[in-house]
């Protein structure tokens, strides 16, 4: 056996500063004259120090324990979080309309946090013993089944925003050959689907019989392709239908709000577009340089809604302006970019998935985040790795982090 490499100090060092870094910003967003300690359960910043605290715990025992452990547990982790997310549904506490949580008294557990965890390493487990790719339809059932059941179940509490982030696996199916056919046919149906809450139901059919026509056009002496090219007209007429049925009939009258925002076809400033508007404000006033530490107004007198979690990025922007907010986005950039690169060092499949499990997670977490603070996207309930306040998005995410670390100290070893 070759001699195992030393940790990723590197990724290490990464994430201590994202960590500190989420720490000082909770802190500050939550801080209130009358406490005059960190250590106070009675507020975010205590609470999550005490998170902060275990998942360095968690991370060094990651570290020490037997690299077989992560392969021969995988399914029985798996099965367990299957378990909880089931679980969560009959006992779990509700919090913002969704029964996702535990209740365990000062502090509270969310399952579908884990549930990233044990999915991730399912798959990799799966497709390593079986030395699959998904270029097979047989492979690529089995793999979306495996990622389809934690999905359903976190969107029965539901909590829309969390199910999401399990697309984002697709960087990863991708790189493990995921036909570019399927992605095409992804990035297309976004189209539609965006195209049609813009411009409405008839204009949009308009645009895709112009695109078709266009398409038959040019493809006029191959039969074969002027058939595919008709089922895609079809297929997505029918998307156009689907998107206005879900929109009209499915979608809550605040949900439709969100979107309508985003889209610029409504500017609720006091009802579901008082979130944003506050956001876009407080970033706003930042400037450059920001206020200084401490000295956000926006978020000291609470006029941000959910600023230690979801809107936490507002805190770095209004106090440490837009450097602050460009150091912020180049540690996680330093962060996936190492990940990538450990990634595609590794001799194990197991290792390789799940560092890019690892990057489509994180990647999709900051995108949608920050995106959402300055208003590109929805507003749907993601934290932002390592800086948002909350115990079990710290933990998951250092849980994922740490086993990559630990898999690829031992990339040369076989297991």
């Amino acid at each position: 056996m070759k001699k195992n490499h030393q940790f990723d100090w590197i990724t290490i060092i990464t994430y201590t500063i994202l960590v500190i870094c989420g720490f000082i910003s909770i802190y500050s967003s939550s801080y209130e004259n009358t406490e005059n300690s960190i250590i106070s359960f009675n507020q975010a910043y205590g609470k999550q120090l005490l998170f902060i605290i275990l998942s360095f715990i968690c991370g060094i025992f990651i570290l020490i324990i037997d690299l077989r452990f992560f392969t021969k547990m995988s399914y029985l982790i798996y099965i367990f979080t299957i378990f909880l997310l089931v679980l969560v549904l009959i006992i779990g506490k509700e919090v913002g309309g969704a029964k996702a949580w535990f209740d365990l008294g000062l502090f509270g557990l969310q399952p579908a946090e884990f549930a990233k965890y044990s999915t991730i390493l399912a798959i990799a487990k799966y497709m390593h013993d079986n030395d699959i790719y998904l270029n097979s339809h047989k492979y690529l059932i089995n793999v979306f089944i495996i990622t389809l059941i934690p999905i359903l179940l976190i969107l029965l509490q539901p909590d829309a925003g969390s199910a999401i982030i399990f697309f984002s696996l697709i960087i990863m199916f991708f790189r493990e050959g995921f036909p570019i056919k399927y992605i095409l046919t992804t990035i297309a149906i976004a189209l539609i689907s965006i195209s049609t809450l813009i411009f409405g139901v008839s204009n949009s059919v308009i645009l895709l019989i112009i695109a078709s026509f266009s398409i038959l056009f040019l493809l006029k002496n191959n039969k074969k392709k002027i058939i595919i090219s008709l089922l895609g007209f079809i297929f997505g007429a029918i998307i156009i239908s689907s998107v206005e049925f879900s929109y009209s009939n499915i979608l809550g009258d605040h949900q439709k709000e969100r979107i309508d925002i985003i889209l610029g076809k409504e500017t609720n400033k006091l009802g579901s577009g008082y979130n944003l508007n506050q956001s876009l404000i407080a970033i706003g006033s930042g400037g450059f340089l920001g206020k200084g530490y401490l000295n956000g107004t926006q978020t000291k007198f609470n006029f941000i809604p959910e600023q230690n979690t979801d809107f936490i990025f507002c805190t770095v922007g209004e106090e440490f302006g837009f450097l602050g907010s460009l150091f912020t986005i180049f540690i996680f950039l330093v962060l996936i970019i190492r990940l990538i690169v450990l990634s595609e060092k590794q001799t194990s499949r197991f290792t390789r998935i799940v560092g890019y499990s690892l990057v489509s997670i994180i990647f999709s977490h900051v995108f949608i985040n920050i995106s959402m603070t300055i208003g590109l996207m929805p507003v749907i309930g993601i934290p932002l790795p390592f800086f948002s306040y909350g115990g079990s998005s710290l933990l998951s995410f250092s849980f994922l982090l740490f086993t990559f670390i630990k898999l690829d100290a031992s990339r040369n070893q076989r297991f």
